[in-house]
């Protein structure tokens, strides 16, 4: 055997491909315990823009990234730097094609990228969120081409990640850390590799194991959110406030826990990840996962559903919804960060465009974005736009948003994420 299993007092180099959101942090907290880390990415306009100190990251300040040059991290785009690593993490997205069946191309080149450029004995984990057996069927092939041998030549681990951006609490080293093997050596060594930073490991039986567990994560969410969100639509016409009863509910300290409805679903894994499990159970058992299907076509209807209710606003003041001028505050899929992967708010962005609503946005965070070819920029001045709207619609409750003030300035506020209390509010 090439690799020794024992991680706790050794440094190592290490490769994360995928600089992204989940990548950069995780290459920040190995800079920390002293590893020389390489963060690999495709993107050369990226790998250059860290080299020199700059960070797409919410959760990376520039300072932070400096200290990670300065302590020997190095971004590049160059395959045979692979090479180098005792370790090799990959952390690429794992998106749904338009038909909604998973997309694990980006795994696939990683993989192939990992194969052609591994170091004998480097252990190989795979973090990117995927549908069960993926770790065993697709990657472990790969890195056994040319008679290489599990164990022998490489170790394979599958450790899904549990970033959550912007959460002040919880990060990479004091969230618990899923860890399965494709063997117990590669389970332990990659174990090993984990403690020297997370403060908490369980490992799992194998890699399916680690793999469902994230898929279970995240479509606990999603289901229970779908839950609130029909509840939501329920309530309102039945003229009961579903957020105060989520308040009451909430006062009972054992056997609930909250969850609350919104304008849809979104980021890097729960509009995302029930989608891969539902794939592989209708793939290999030939059966619908009916929960999930059933929350999928709730949180989906969730923009269509905002659309509708911003138009009963502007019909009770007889506008049609043609021609309004409607005002969406905060664009993200979360508050206080600059992330709109998969957020719901570009969506209802785009239906009230097609639907020739005079509809602009504003986000502290955001000043353009993308809706297909068209970049569209945001106001300037909410409290002016507020000002001149017909209707504002509360879609993101960013800290920086003086909401009191912006309500006091609209002539109609809906409040989708229930944060309001004044009479003079309706909330979804």
């Amino acid at each position: 055997m090439f690799f020794s299993v024992r991680y706790h007092s050794e440094m190592t180099t290490t490769a994360i491909l995928g600089q992204g959101y989940v990548g950069l942090p995780l290459a920040e907290a190995l800079c920390e315990v002293g590893d020389t880390v390489l963060g690999f990415d495709v993107n050369e306009a990226l790998v250059a823009r860290l080299n020199s100190g700059s960070s797409h990251v919410d959760d990376i300040s520039d300072a932070s990234l400096a200290k990670m040059l300065a302590a020997g991290y190095r971004a590049t785009s160059v395959p045979s730097d692979l090479r180098l690593a005792d370790v090799v993490v990959i952390c690429v997205p794992t998106p749904l094609h338009p038909s909604g069946a998973p997309d694990l191309s980006y795994v696939e080149n990683a993989s192939t990228l990992v194969a052609e450029n591994m170091k004998p004995g480097a252990l190989v984990i795979l973090e990117s969120t995927t549908y069960p057996g993926t770790t065993k069927n697709l990657l472990r092939p790969m890195l056994e081409e040319g008679g290489r041998e599990l164990d022998a030549d490489f170790m394979l681990a599958f450790s899904p990640e549990r970033i959550d951006p912007g959460n002040a609490k919880f990060n990479i080293r004091n969230t618990p850390k899923i860890v399965g093997g494709e063997s117990g050596k590669s389970g332990e060594a990659a174990a090993d590799f984990y403690r020297r930073f997370v403060s908490e490991i369980h490992v799992t039986r194998g890699t399916k194991e680690a793999e469902a567990a994230k898929l279970l994560e995240n479509t606990y969410r999603h289901v229970n959110i779908a839950l609130v969100n029909e509840l939501a639509m329920f309530c309102h016409d039945l003229g009961i406030d579903i957020w105060e009863v989520i308040r009451a509910a909430s006062s009972k300290p054992y056997g609930f826990a909250p969850f609350y409805p919104g304008p849809g679903v979104g980021g890097h894994c729960i509009p995302v990840d029930p989608a891969y499990l539902s794939y592989e159970v209708k793939k290999r058992l030939g059966v619908d996962f009916r929960f999930i299907e059933t929350a999928m076509d709730i949180n989906n209807g969730m923009p269509r559903y905002v659309v509708s209710r911003i138009q009963r606003i502007l019909n009770r003041d007889e506008k049609p919804l043609r021609g309004s001028k409607v005002l969406l505050l905060g664009m993200a899929y979360k508050p206080n960060i600059a992330d709109l992967r998969e957020s719901p708010s570009l969506e209802i962005l785009e239906i009230l465009m097609h639907e020739g609503a005079d509809v602009s946005y504003h986000d502290p965070l955001i000043q353009t974005l993308r809706i297909g070819e068209q970049v569209v920029a945001g106001v300037a001045d909410a409290s002016t736009a507020a000002a001149e709207s017909d209707v504002v619609v509360l879609l993101q409750a960013h800290a920086a948003y003086d909401i009191d003030a912006l309500i006091g300035q609209s002539k109609f506020f809906f409040d989708t994420r229930g944060v309001t209390r004044s009479d003079n509010v309706e909330r979804l």
